[in-house]
């Protein structure tokens, strides 16, 4: 819960019955652009005189009390006189703007909020349920909107200025937090937040969302279980970290898990998880920890999954090695718009990874490391889906080709813009159903008899 939220929410004032109220009287209108003002210069004396880090501390009572008694006194020494009603919106205004995170509380607040962008003090938009809102919140000047910034980065010891315009940092939530400010921005600060559930999510719940058939869901179960290795495929916003975090709650309770992220998102549930996370360069250019140095560190930390958030360069050559040297079982994502383009971009990163071995070499580890590949999409309606569930298979000829044993069909779109469609197998056997058997996790060959019309 915000400070703000906190400090709202105490209250000692008692309702009376409607026989015994008084009648209302009309409160005169309030003057914004003095509360504004005062909301600002007081702020200013808050931050001169006071440590913000004590009053983020403090209890919602103890909060308000502070703040209401300093206000109080800056009021008394300056001499501003005002009606209750209007001195306690200007607390508020303070508790969102000195210790908050301002007009963007209330966002922050909605759980259904998956993503808030901010283009400037006077442009705030937010995704809910796919679909993304215009609102009326404004910043009152860019300063404020920087200062909101600056107190996102800060404790995590980022920083963001014109030698360093740009920078990844999280809530204390986990929330992902990416800024930009002039001059790269052309609009003032951008601002983008995407949020994350508080409690884990399940192969079961995006089940119940309509991203995979409940047929999908049982089949990459029974994947993870047996240590197969997985890649997710999938554009930007299209829930592949929501995926990666949902298979990685089937994981064995009696194994070790080590995630590596260049941002802190995983929320797995298992009892063993060792995490590390990525660090970009200092001021002076130094101190940066890279993904590929995390993977090469893992594998000296006797893991029996490795997880990366995402492969994006030279890591990707690393990872395609633990793979292919009895780390069975890990999981990766790539940004990729189709199985056989995520193929192609690995090829491409471990080209670039600066290992000097041929295309066919290559394609070799990629068949060797990878079993399986999930595309992932985001519908035009807004709706993320699972598009297709492909198996690796090698050929006589040592090239690879992809087996597609799930797919989405897209039948259409209603007049109010929604995606219809269905899940279904495509009617191929994977290879791995002996592997399934013998790990515990078998699966019914009913599943992959193709339907005529499945599950929207």
């Amino acid at each position: 819960m915000s400070l703000f939220k906190r400090a709202k929410t105490h209250s000692n004032s008692q309702v009376r019955p409607l026989s015994s109220r008084p009648s209302p009287k009309r409160r005169p209108p309030v003057n914004e652009s003095r509360i504004e003002q005062l909301a600002q210069h007081f702020k200013a004396r808050l931050l001169r005189e006071t440590d913000l880090e004590k009053l983020t501390r403090m209890s919602s009572s103890e909060l308000r009390v502070t703040l209401d008694r300093l206000i109080g006194r800056y009021m008394a020494e300056e001499q501003v006189v005002l009606p209750r009603h209007e001195r306690d919106m200007l607390i508020g205004r303070i508790i969102d703007e000195s210790v908050g995170y301002g007009p963007l509380e209330p966002l922050l607040e909605d759980e259904e909020i998956t993503e808030i962008m901010v283009n400037g003090p006077n442009e705030v938009y937010y995704e809910k349920k796919g679909k993304l809102y215009k609102t009326d919140i404004q910043f009152s000047s860019e300063e404020s909107l920087r200062n909101v910034i600056d107190r996102i980065v800060a404790p995590i010891g980022r920083r963001i200025d014109v030698s360093s315009p740009m920078v990844d940092a999280r809530l204390p939530d986990g929330s992902r937090v990416n800024a930009v400010i002039p001059p790269i921005s052309l609009k003032g600060p951008l601002l983008s937040i995407r949020k994350f559930r508080k409690e884990p999510i399940y192969l079961d719940d995006l089940v119940g969302f309509g991203s995979l058939s409940p047929e999908m869901a049982q089949f990459l179960t029974s994947l993870v279980k047996a240590k197969l290795n997985l890649i997710i495929s999938g554009g930007t916003g299209s829930g592949k970290t929501t995926l990666l975090n949902a298979l990685a709650c089937y994981i064995p309770e009696d194994e070790r898990i080590i995630t590596i992220e260049d941002m802190a998102e995983l929320r797995i549930p298992h009892p063993h998880v060792a995490g590390m996370e990525g660090r970009p360069p200092n001021v002076e250019g130094k101190g940066e920890v890279t993904i590929r140095q995390l993977v090469r560190n893992a594998l000296r930390m006797r893991p029996d999954r490795i997880i990366v958030g995402e492969v994006r360069g030279a890591e990707a050559f690393d990872m395609l090695q633990a793979m292919n040297t009895g780390h069975e079982g890990s999981l990766t994502t790539v940004h990729a718009n189709s199985p056989g383009d995520a193929l192609r971009r690995l090829e491409a990163m471990v080209i670039m990874s600066g290992a000097e071995l041929p295309s066919s070499v290559i394609r070799e580890y990629l068949v060797g490391a990878i079993d399986y590949i999930i595309q992932i999409g985001r519908l035009p309606d807004g709706k993320r889906k699972m598009l297709s569930i492909s198996e690796m298979e090698k050929d006589e000829d040592e090239s690879f080709r992809l087996r597609e044993i799930f797919r989405f069909e897209q039948t259409g779109v209603t007049n109010e813009g929604a995606v219809e469609g269905y899940f279904t197998a495509t009617g191929i056997r994977p290879h791995c159903l002996q592997r399934l058997k013998a790990y515990g996790a078998p699966v019914d060959p009913a599943i992959f008899t193709p339907q005529e019309r499945g599950i929207y």
